[in-house]
């Protein structure tokens, strides 16, 4: 076995392949995540890998800890073990013992221990009496900004949480990255559960039902993740996506699926794309995904991402200006989770040197974020990514022509012209061929407005924008 792998130390040549593997998936974490958020809660960890890598121990430091990371980070360090290493390595967490008591105990022994106690295992509940539905219970409907881009998903959570089993099951929800739909699912189990203390709820990401699969077959134990699934009265699962490719973790959900449905259970789940859009998912599967009701988060609206911005600061006791908040929203514009980075910058920015938060301060502070974006999305690019995606020529977006192969895609790019870029109407208007900006506010109403809905267009959309945003 691999003995204390810790985060805090980077690999060296000696180091074995366990904790070689480990390091790898911290300094990925350390590279998608924030710094300050990285350095709370994943620098912290040491892990431990079992001699055959098909389980590997990660270490916390108390059960408040445990029961953040098992919500909000195990599902991706499965994810990042398994692309690593080629197959899944099951992800147990649990809490370390003091310093003093781990260095008189041997390895195996501390092993032993931590298989002996359910409670720190991931997935499990603590003996304390730790609700094992693993909601976290700061993410509620009453701090979720409503905005145009996220007004029906909330609605229908919200009708989900007030009569569950009824209307709208299954519920998927899917969007990009970073905008709510963790949040909204959180939102859902802990409305429900301050309405019915009772219920049997559970919050999971779909990396772990994968590896309670996997644990189930090592084990044996099918009867016990049979009984722990189907009994629900509302299972909320992440991330859906993640069952491409792996054939026995479709069979087991299809079993729970319709088990929960036959009981009028809910199911609340979410997606980086639309039922249909998923890959490697056996076609069943996906028609039962469908077969309730389907809807989108947008990336927020300006007037959505000042009122997020405001709100936040406000949370982190600061009182931002409505015309930085407004400036900041012009420039950070994909997700929610951008924006409080860029909020946290601004907030350190300002407290570090002691002054009082401005346009030029949040200039300064977000410099690096803002020369990126200058420098990676422009009118043109924008113009080029979308004749090459709609198979026209760039020539196209300038010239008269109108029949609807040319004219639709050259709405599109006005369209992302006016949402990625800090352009004015007439200006846009002026480079797609001297076009006058009534021409582009019709565009950008029309493509707007079609996005809501049109599930394919939405998706086109959404694939032009990440190709945008590299």
């Amino acid at each position: 076995m691999t003995e204390g792998l810790s985060s805090n130390h980077p690999p060296s040549p000696g180091l074995d392949i366990g904790q070689s593997l480990w390091q790898s998936c911290v300094d990925q974490l350390a590279q998608e995540l924030p710094e300050q958020q990285f350095n709370t809660w994943i620098k912290p960890l040491t892990a431990t890998v079992v001699d055959d890598f098909s389980k590997i121990i990660v270490f916390v430091g108390n059960r408040f800890k445990l029961d953040w990371i098992r919500a909000q980070y195990s599902g991706r360090i499965s994810a990042l073990l398994e692309k690593m290493y080629g197959q899944v390595i099951l992800v147990e967490l649990a809490i370390a013992p003091k310093e003093a008591i781990a260095k008189s105990i041997t390895h195996q022994h501390f092993v032993e221990m931590v298989s002996a106690e359910e409670s720190v295992t991931a997935g499990e509940a603590a003996p304390s009496g730790l609700p094992k539905n693993r909601l976290n219970t700061t993410l509620t409907f009453d701090n979720l900004v409503e905005g145009t881009a996220n007004r029906m998903a909330r609605a229908a959570a919200m009708h989900v949480a007030t009569v569950p089993g009824h209307l709208y099951n299954p519920l998927f929800i899917y969007g990009g990255v970073g905008l709510g739909k963790t949040h909204l699912m959180h939102a859902v189990g802990n409305r429900l559960l301050a309405d019915k203390p009772g219920s049997k709820i559970l919050y999971i990401h779909a990396e772990q039902f994968v590896s309670d699969v996997v644990k189930a077959y090592q084990r044996k134990t099918f009867d016990e993740f049979k009984e722990r699934y189907h009994s629900l009265d509302l299972l909320l699962i992440d991330d859906v996506q993640f069952f491409a490719n792996k054939d026995r973790t479709q069979e087991e959900f299809f079993n729970a699926f319709e088990a929960l449905l036959a009981k009028k259970s809910h199911i609340v789940m979410t997606s980086d794309t639309y039922p249909k859009g998923l890959a490697d998912i056996h076609e069943r599967l996906v028609s039962r995904f469908d077969s309730g009701l389907t809807v989108a988060i947008e990336p927020p609206e300006l007037e959505m991402r000042v009122a997020i911005l405001i709100n936040k600061s406000r949370v982190e006791g600061s009182e931002m200006p409505e015309e930085v908040a407004f400036f900041v929203a012009k420039n950070v514009r994909s997700n929610v989770r951008e924006l409080e980075g860029a909020l946290r910058k601004i907030l350190a920015y300002s407290r570090f040197n002691q002054k009082e938060i401005s346009i030029q301060l949040a200039r300064e502070a977000l410099r690096d974020l803002l020369s990126i974006q200058n420098r990676q999305i422009s009118v043109e690019n924008i113009q080029k990514t979308v004749a090459d995606y709609y198979k026209i020529k760039v020539a196209d977006m300038y010239s008269k022509k109108r029949p609807a192969s040319i004219a639709r895609p050259r709405q599109i790019a006005m369209y992302l012209a006016k949402e990625l870029t800090q352009k004015s109407l007439p200006e846009i208007g002026e480079l797609f061929g001297g076009r006058d900006h009534t021409t582009v506010l019709h565009a950008v109403r029309k493509i707007g407005g079609e996005r809501q809905q049109m599930t394919e267009l939405n998706q086109q959309l959404h694939v032009l924008e990440q190709t945008l945003k590299g």
